[in-house]
């Protein structure tokens, strides 16, 4: 199996702000790299390990300023230290279960997630080290915790996300009640005219701005520039940038332009709106994410060998380097598939996975096939399934609008029930485990 169960098993970070892309340090990322000190009192033991009151404080320190950062009111000390202390627990839970699953994440495949973290965020490696340390940030510290990440993705991924299953019959049902929500998950950029009432305008205040707006309304449909217009007519506090206000999605457009958002073609400017502050004209500047584009699909076929405690990492990689080699020999892909893959669903067809469309799979499959040409076959790689090697055998674009909006409703589907099927797991982690809370957390 290769298909992803859910489209949030993504390991990714923004690239906005050096601590946003520290995020990771919100669930006690370099709290648990921290140095117990001797005389460190024991805040809580979970299972077979403890937790620290220097660990506890590390972690409520480095989420004191991403509260401060989003403008959100700082609780007691003790709220904090009562959930930070509940998320410490619930990470070293997930990491004893990997533990007991056996789950691993290799050097090659950590320095390769760094290595991408650092690229999205338009840094080298060396560039991000630099830039950790230069913040005060160990990059041991975070390579560690990017494992650990790494770590609790995979645990979720084995135990909780690839039982998701979404039958037809949800998905039909999605679509009559929820397939508009689908349309609207696109973008649009809005430009804004202002023209502005005083408080408690007059009637005859009121009829003057709306003959205004009318009148520059007018102006825009005749072919006028709406941001020459606007810069020179808007009351509006982004008049001189010609009022444009910028991307924004659609859940997130302000009340006031939504229905323009909605109803509204590229390049079409709205009736004036009236609200307290005046009338407004609302111009879709542009949209994106909206107009189906044609799906990338590719054609492959894979051998997955598994790990356990009798197959290794390194043993897998070995066997499938082996049987590569077979097939660039001249040896059937489809024979050694169904001889060696521990995939049993595609083994049985000789490894095909059929047509896949971009996003079906796991992020570290769906990166090693985007990399091959037609028929080239991949060197060994890991997914959180075992180790792979994967064959393109041809790739086309398909435009299916009802086959999108079938695999967005899937998709949503899956993320909603993965979402909550997560949250249940957590709890029932929780609830199995001894935990005993060295500290009150009731105050």
């Amino acid at each position: 199996m290769v298909i992803k169960s859910t489209s949030r098993f993504r390991f990714a970070f923004s690239g906005r702000h050096l601590m946003v892309i520290l995020a990771w340090l919100l669930l006690g990322g370099a709290a648990d790299s921290a140095e117990i000190q001797p005389l460190d009192s024991i805040v809580a033991v979970v299972n077979k390990d403890v937790i620290v009151q220097s660990e506890l404080n590390a972690a409520i320190d480095l989420v004191l300023p991403e509260l401060a950062s989003r403008g959100t009111a700082i609780p007691s000390r003790a709220v904090l230290q009562k959930q930070v202390l509940e998320r410490l627990i619930l990470k070293r839970l997930q990491m004893q279960q990997a533990e007991n699953l056996g789950i691993e994440v290799d050097e090659a495949a950590l320095t390769e997630a760094m290595t991408n973290i650092a690229a999205r965020n338009g840094l080298t490696l060396e560039q991000l080290r630099s830039t950790l340390e230069a913040s005060g940030v160990s990059f041991e510290n975070f390579r560690e915790d990017t494992r650990l990440q790494i770590l609790t993705a995979r645990v979720q991924q084995q135990e909780v996300l690839q039982n998701i299953r979404v039958s037809d019959a949800e998905i039909d049902r999605f679509l009559k009640q929820e397939g508009d929500s689908l349309i609207e998950r696109r973008e649009v950029r809005l430009q804004h005219i202002l023209v502005a009432l005083p408080d408690n305008p007059t009637n005859s205040q009121v009829e003057t701005a709306r003959n205004k707006a009318s009148t520059l309304l007018k102006r825009v449909r005749g072919g006028t520039s709406f941001a020459d217009v606007a810069a020179a007519n808007s009351d509006g506090r982004r008049a001189l940038e010609g009022g444009d206000l910028g991307w924004f999605p659609i859940s997130e457009v302000p009340s006031l332009a939504l229905v323009p958002a909605q109803t509204l073609a590229k390049g079409e400017t709205s009736e004036p709106i009236q609200s307290p502050s005046g009338f407004h004209l609302i111009r879709i500047s542009d949209i994106k994410g909206d107009a189906p584009e044609p799906m990338s699909q590719t054609h492959a076929r894979h051998i997955l060998i598994r790990t356990n405690e009798i197959v290794s990492d390194d043993d897998a990689k070995l066997r499938l380097s082996q049987l590569r080699l077979r097939i660039v020999g001249g040896d059937d892909f489809a024979t050694l598939a169904r001889a060696h893959s521990d995939d049993t669903g595609s083994a049985l067809k000789g490894g095909d996975l059929g047509w896949v469309n971009r996003g079906d799979t796991v992020p570290e499959f769906e990166e090693a096939m985007d990399k091959l040409a037609a028929n080239e076959i991949s060197q060994p790689f890991q997914s959180p399934f075992g180790w792979h090697i994967v064959q393109v055998i041809e790739r086309r674009k398909q435009d299916t609008t009802d086959e999108l909006m079938r695999m967005k409703a899937e998709d949503a589907i899956r993320q909603r029930k993965g979402e909550e099927a997560t949250e249940i797991w957590l709890r029932q982690l929780r609830d199995e485990a001894y935990v005993d809370l060295r500290i009150d957390t009731d105050s």
